[in-house]
């Protein structure tokens, strides 16, 4: 493995994966914890906090409105101003490539008496707002953006929001928290009902600080007006950084990796059930819960993949590792179908386009169809040149399925790596053998 350039990494094909590894900490969980903890009142104290660039904008956020954040490296405190303490920024705030930072701020800047702008990087303004600007408009905020409010950057006058009963048409986690941040501020109980169930992890830090919250078969009811109290928080490894080393020893000949201390949250095992249901051997060893969310250690194998179709509910579950899923069906027996999928158009980029496009690089035959791919899977991957398009996980896939190429595989525009994982090269190289 070397690099050319900054941007450019230069990886060979590898013998084996092995090793012991722990993954960074959970990036949603570590978002969350900054938010919760800085309107809440008393000291927060976080450990295993992501320090990749997406939750670092959602610390510099917080710290514009007045919320003293302290980080010594391995613990992070925030001192919290309580519910109503933020203070107007004097800048825009700038979300950088963080999908997650700019909806769920949206939706908690919707509750303040203050004005707000939020903006992004090149990325970030070119994805959809409107579906957290309609529900937080009918709750009475002023939000004018681009395009009629469905493109950042975001102008917000909050405050006197009214409770809504709200059935989203899309099952997000994005759009969920950021109602249910808002709720917090509103008079009564804001609902959200999903289509399915997203990631939960909003619902579990929410009953964490002490929200008043009612959680029902396909959603959740805030009551506002309730004070959080501060928490001591540890996040588990990230199962979305995991998904990667798993598929790395799935498909990698002689491979045995252990990744210790992975959240396991149930709306976040969509890849290891559909991974599984691949013919890869997964085990979770040693399953706990720490500060709400189950956690375990996953001892993966090198397992001959086959095939299979991948629709239906399990597509929320497993929403962000899908680039990781289409290099291991690329690497199995048969043909893989995905279905259902249609918000990888949505993501840091058109996610569907951008892997059908590299694996066809690299020989893969590949349908591409408005809400997913078929991939037909093959012996070796080919090599040459590909390109994350600016997006952090095909980036990190694209590397993955270098280790079984033909050849040398060179990947470009890796410095978006930083934002959810910026140890993940020195990590790939740790495990690999050549």
């Amino acid at each position: 493995m070397s690099g050319e350039t900054v941007d450019t990494i230069t990886i060979r094909p590898v013998s084996s994966i092995k090793g012991e590894i722990t993954v960074p900490g959970d990036k949603s969980i570590s978002h969350r914890s900054i938010m919760l903890g800085a309107i809440a009142n008393g000291v927060t104290s976080v450990k295993g906090f992501l320090r990749g660039d997406d939750n670092m904008a959602t610390m510099a956020a917080f710290r514009a409105m007045g919320v003293v954040i302290d980080d010594d490296g391995e613990t992070v405190r925030i001192h919290g101003n309580g519910l109503h303490g933020l203070k107007e920024p004097t800048n825009v705030i700038d979300c950088g490539n963080s999908g997650t930072t700019i909806r769920l701020l949206t939706g908690l800047l919707a509750g303040q008496s203050f004005f707000s702008v939020v903006t992004g990087d090149q990325y970030l303004r070119k994805r959809p707002m409107k579906r957290v600007v309609e529900p937080l408009s009918r709750m009475g905020a002023q939000i004018l953006g681009r395009e009629k409010g469905s493109l950042a950057p975001l102008a917000i006058s909050g405050g006197s929001l009214n409770a809504i009963g709200y059935e989203s048409p899309v099952s997000s986690a994005q759009v969920k928290s950021a109602i249910m941040l808002a709720g917090l501020y509103a008079d009564g109980g804001t609902s959200v009902r999903e289509p399915t169930l997203s990631r939960d992890h909003s619902e579990r830090m929410f009953q964490l600080f002490g929200a008043s919250l009612e959680i029902f078969k396909s959603g959740v009811t805030v009551r506002g007006g309730v004070e959080l109290q501060a928490q001591e928080i540890i996040v588990p490894g990230d199962i979305s950084s995991a998904a990667f080393f798993m598929v790395a020893a799935l498909i990698t000949p002689d491979s045995e990796i252990l990744i210790r201390n992975v959240g396991v949250n149930p709306t976040r095992t969509g890849v290891i059930d559909i991974l599984k249901s691949m013919g890869g051997s997964i085990q979770l060893q040693n399953e706990r819960e720490i500060s709400g969310e189950p956690v375990a250690d996953l001892l993966i194998k090198s397992s001959r993949l086959k095939g299979v179709d991948i629709c239906g509910s399990v597509v929320p579950r497993a929403i962000d590792e899908f680039p990781a899923i289409c290099v291991a069906a690329s690497c199995a027996e048969g043909r893989t179908t995905i279905r259902d999928a249609r918000e990888l158009r949505v993501k840091e980029t058109d996610r569907i386009a951008a892997m059908a496009s590299n694996l066809r690089r690299l020989g893969v035959i590949v349908e591409e169809c408005d809400d997913g791919m078929d991939i037909t899977g093959m012996e070796r991957l080919g090599c040459g040149e590909v390109t994350s398009f600016g997006d952090h996980r095909i980036a990190m896939a694209l590397s993955v399925a270098s280790l079984v190429a033909t050849d040398a595989l060179v990947v470009s525009d890796i410095d978006c790596v930083a934002t959810s994982f910026p140890s993940f090269f020195q990590l790939l190289e740790k495990v690999s053998r050549r």
